[in-house]
């Protein structure tokens, strides 16, 4: 008898060990994987190759962009000629973490950005029409487009220097060194994102209130996620465990560890099921994740005033930008979604986040919160690569 009890023991921590890998690689506090990802689920990030169609040649980079829990919601009409009309995908949403889709409306930005600086790559100008047909409401999307582009052959573009960063460009979920961004660092960023009118900031070890103030609503708004069921559920539900799920999706967040696969493999994980507040599972990986808050040596925000669906995209293209620039600099970032979400939960962070920033609700809007640092090199994210954003013709 003692031995069986031993036995269910044993099997039940491993089940909480699992649970705690899981919520770590859905919630963003650990930083990819011990294994390398299937080649077939980063090959987009070798690039489009030769196209016939230039316009194929955009979209295979803009595909690298940044997307929340990259789902890549994205979908391109080509069929006329010289136009690119991109649409979101309503298949790929997050309806518990992110109810009025603001996130991804920022995510068709950063696409746009992507496009617009392999456009000036090939001498072309982007001409970006916003909603042809209408802005969607503030609450729900519907099947209109959210961009029309027409490529113009311009003599007078320009390449942006950010193009060179595209394939180097990734979310590092890492521990950050403890040496703050120098400051023509900083500059650089900020000064990327001057062709919009948004106000970005970054606080580091100087303000050291600040500082622990943007820690604690960091760490507070990842528990909350963590331990609403609903929400790490949604996590779940776009967790690709293994190099075949991988393989299969090139979507979501990827989790390749040796450990977690053979747990897997088992049946040990159950995605179904959201761990226990107070489970080992839970609590390990909120003290991994604080740990990492902790070191963190600075933060980036950018706020706009208002938050209409056209200010939400072009937001997403300063962002784009941001991030391009911390890559050139040799920095990393890794978005702090959670205090932003709309969700009820997350109201008193939400709350604090824009005190903190000098920027009230509902005038204004903090549309990305980043970790900013220095961290080891990471692999990319899979992509699911050109053909699956293509609309029929």
């Amino acid at each position: 008898m003692h031995v069986r009890t031993h036995e269910v023991d044993r099997r039940r921590f491993i089940r909480l060990l699992g649970g705690g890998a899981i919520a770590a690689a859905a919630t963003g506090a650990l930083g990819g994987c011990s294994s390398a990802l299937p080649p077939e689920a980063i090959a987009a990030w070798q690039g489009p190759g030769e196209q016939a169609d230039v316009r194929r040649w955009l979209v295979g980079h803009a595909l690298l962009a940044p997307h929340s829990h990259n789902l890549q919601s994205w979908l391109v009409d080509l069929r006329v000629p010289d136009e690119i009309t991109l649409f979101i995908d309503r298949n790929r949403l997050l309806p518990e973490t992110d109810p009025f889709s603001r996130q991804m409306m920022m995510s068709q930005g950063t696409f746009i950005e992507l496009l617009d600086l392999a456009a000036r790559q090939r001498g072309l100008r982007a001409e970006v029409t916003l909603f042809p047909q209408g802005a969607f409401g503030p609450t729900t999307l519907d099947a209109r487009p959210t961009a029309r582009i027409r490529l113009v052959a311009d003599a007078s573009v320009r390449p942006d220097p950010l193009f060179a960063q595209i394939f180097q460009r990734r979310t590092n979920r890492e521990a950050y060194e403890a040496r703050e961004p120098d400051a023509m660092a900083l500059q650089a960023i900020a000064g990327s994102v001057q062709p919009h009118p948004f106000r970005v900031g970054f606080v580091g070890h100087a303000q050291a209130d600040a500082l622990q103030a943007h820690r604690r609503i960091a760490k507070e708004a990842w528990r909350i996620e963590l331990t609403t069921p609903r929400t790490i559920l949604e996590s779940f539900h776009v967790l690709r465990v293994g190099p075949k799920e991988i393989a299969r999706h090139r979507d979501g967040l990827s989790l390749n560890d040796p450990m977690v696969r053979a747990l897997n493999a088992v049946g040990l994980f159950d995605r179904s099921v959201a761990p226990a507040p107070d489970s080992f599972a839970t609590t390990s990986q909120i003290e991994d994740f604080n740990a990492k808050i902790d070191a963190t040596p600075a933060f980036f925000w950018l706020v706009t005033e208002g938050n209409d669906r056209f200010t939400q995209v072009n937001a997403g293209r300063a962002y784009a930008r941001a991030q391009l620039a911390a890559t050139a600099a040799g920095l990393s970032m890794q978005p702090l979604s959670q205090a932003l979400q709309e969700y009820p939960e997350q109201a008193v962070p939400y709350t604090d986040i824009h005190q903190l920033l000098a920027a009230p609700a509902p005038r204004f809007t903090v549309q990305m919160w980043a970790r900013l640092g220095y961290a080891p090199a990471v692999e990319p994210s899979p992509r699911r690569g050109l053909e699956a954003h293509i609309l029929p013709a």
